[in-house]
């Protein structure tokens, strides 16, 4: 089973790379992804971390408010789209 966590205040150049990078120190990832404009291809501050849903939770406590890139992040559990 995996859970997907949102992350937030992402440094315009962070890479899925640099993200899936971050996160693996803390547990399994699946994928990361992150979210850019339509039209500009450039970032839009945010993204979402496919993990293993055993380490969802060490996850979120460890990087909701760790620093990325000197900004610092927001990290919870991602809710379905309405």
């Amino acid at each position: 089973m995996s859970r997907t966590l949102y992350v937030g205040n992402l440094p315009w150049s962070t890479t899925e790379e640099e993200l899936a990078r971050a996160f693996g120190a803390h547990g399994e990832v699946i994928s990361a992804r992150i979210i850019t404009d339509r039209q500009t291809g450039r970032s839009r501050g945010f993204g979402f971390v496919e993990v293993n849903d055993a380490d969802a939770d060490r996850m979120i406590a460890a990087m909701n408010g760790a620093e990325l890139g000197k900004r610092v992040l927001t990290v919870n559990e991602a809710r379905p789209r309405t």
